[in-house]
């Protein structure tokens, strides 16, 4: 009886296969059937089978228990591709820590009621994710007092999203989170002084509550406590990337109030009044990659005249602006901040010919500011009473210029090389002194050289010149030249005569940067001059 018992089974193999693999399908389909297992084979419910105890039944056992454990898997993949909009990372019900798995540290604004079509209005929705974003448990710590979420990422989705408020982060003293991936229009009941993403401290309690959180999370309650009251700055590494932000000319686009390396990388900012990109206190907001305009042109508009607000407004010390394109705003950079560095900037936001400036270095007597490999494009560069300021290898078409505003009375320490001026011919200076309302009378390691020019004025601090002539005098003028008026510190001369006869001579007069040269008799002569006004040893 058992062998042909044993041939039947056999003989039914090839469907116990394919029952197997009926069965896998619909385990994962949630189809409700009833099997039994007998002898390693599966079966419908049949009343005159009954399972037998074999030695390989413990295998099967394993297999139905990995099936029902992919079922789950794949169960909980579901989960996460259709969050429901009133879904929290932090909720005690959700499928996904019920079932002892990790969050997600990507929170997706759709899934929680986000329109990217930009129909309506998707704030609240917004600032859940970003408020969930913000709950992430963290051991770690960015600088003292600063909690790092681990890179937790609010996620656009490429949509276009209306908002009627700012976008703020809950509580300040958070770190490490980066919103990305999207389009975000401010709605016509926006204030009208606000910024689209508002990266600034909120009240107080909110920030109290967020650090008793954070103390929960940290095994010495008091150390935490301790470091978040010591804290200088609100926020610490937050990054905004690939973000088209549309103020629909009702306030600004970013705003980065007292935070530490802020990144701003690959973003289109428009339709502002006050600021494209506010940055005020803090250190290290590094801005790259991103193009800023009032109004979206490509020069020629005929409106410039009344183009107005400011691309970036540099409040703070130690920021990095690089590879950015500002090409329609009143101000290209406002900076009142020390220490800042601009590379490969394109200004031509207004031209200088209507009121426009291209970077305007507000604060006399501290500049230390760089600005390389840049290019002002019918823009100046206005710098009051700049102490350290290094212009070099930049292009200035279109007549636009560097001028240096007296306030003081103050230059030390400017260098302004190995650039390139194209104008139009009508004698604008390359680099021009506004003393409408002081003389510069502290002048101290100025440094203007080595600039090509073309259709404009060439000054410089050091010049060099020679003249032919038969007699006892050789007056040189290097006024049309040099660039501040009655300042000559050093002369360097040479003369060659013709004959056989080996004249006296002497440098007898330096004043109104006219050199006078005297010879003890009547020769003909080379008098070959260079003068400078730097200063520098």
């Amino acid at each position: 009886m058992a062998t042909h018992l044993e041939c039947f089974f056999l003989k039914l193999e090839p469907l116990l296969t394919m029952a197997r693999t009926f069965l896998v399908w619909f385990l994962c389909l949630g189809v409700p059937c009833f099997f039994v297992i007998i002898d390693g084979g599966v079966y419908g419910d049949h009343q005159n089978l009954h399972p037998r105890t074999i030695s390989g039944a413990n295998h099967y056992h394993k297999d139905i228990r990995r099936l029902q454990a992919f079922k789950a898997s794949l169960t909980r993949h579901a989960s996460v591709a259709s969050t429901p909009s009133s879904f929290s990372s932090s909720s005690a019900s959700s499928p996904l820590l019920s079932e002892g798995v990790n969050n997600p540290r990507v929170y997706h604004v759709t899934s929680y009621g986000a329109d990217p079509s930009g129909n309506s209005d998707s704030t609240e929705a917004i600032l859940a994710a970003i408020a969930d974003a913000a709950k992430v448990s963290s051991q770690g710590q960015l600088m003292q007092g600063i909690t790092d979420l681990g890179g937790v990422h609010v996620d656009l989705e490429g949509g276009s999203y209306l908002i009627s408020r700012p976008l703020r982060l809950p509580a300040a003293r958070l770190g490490n989170l980066m919103i990305h991936g999207g389009t975000i229009r401010a709605s016509n009941n926006f204030p009208e002084d606000g910024y689209l993403i508002d990266l600034s401290s909120t009240s107080s309690s909110s920030s109290s509550n967020n650090n008793n959180n954070n103390n929960n999370n940290n095994e010495n309650n008091g150390a935490n406590s301790e470091s978040s009251r010591s804290s200088r700055y609100n926020f610490e590494y937050i990054s905004f990337k690939d973000l088209l932000l549309d103020s629909n000319f009702r306030g600004g686009g970013i705003s980065v109030i007292n935070s530490l390396r802020t990144n701003i990388d690959n973003c289109y900012i428009t339709h502002f009044t006050t600021n494209g990109i506010l940055v005020q206190s803090g250190h290290e907001t590094y801005i790259r990659n991103t193009f800023l305009g009032q109004y979206v042109t490509a020069g020629g508009d005929k409106n410039e005249k009344n183009f107005s607000g400011t691309g970036i407004s540099l409040l703070g010390n130690d920021n990095a602006v690089t590879d950015v394109v500002i090409f329609s705003a009143a101000i290209g950079i406002m900076v009142t901040g020390q220490a800042n560095t601009f590379s490969g900037v394109h200004c031509y936001n207004k031209a200088t010919g209507f009121g426009g400036t291209g970077i305007y270095l507000k604060l006399p007597g501290l500049t230390q500011t760089r600005i390389v490999n840049s290019y002002m494009d019918y823009t100046s560069i206005v710098a009051e009473d700049p102490v350290q300021l290094h212009v070099s290898s930049s292009f200035f078409l279109g007549d636009a210029n560097i001028v240096l505003k007296s306030v003081n009375g103050v230059v030390n320490g400017v260098s302004i090389v190995d650039n390139m001026f194209s104008g139009s011919g009508s004698g604008v200076e390359i680099v021009q002194l506004d003393q409408s309302k002081n003389s510069f009378n502290q002048i101290d390691q100025a440094i203007v050289d080595r600039n090509i020019v073309r259709g404009m004025n060439l000054k410089a601090t050091v010049a060099k010149m020679s003249i032919q002539g038969n007699g006892t005098l050789w007056n040189v003028d290097f006024s049309n030249v040099l660039l501040f008026p009655n300042l000559i510190r050093n002369v360097q001369y040479s003369l060659s005569s013709s004959g056989g006869t080996f004249p006296n001579h002497a440098l007898r007069n330096v004043s109104e940067n006219k050199v006078v040269i005297e010879t003890s008799e009547a020769v003909d002569a080379n008098v070959f001059v260079t003068v400078d006004q730097s200063m520098v040893i």
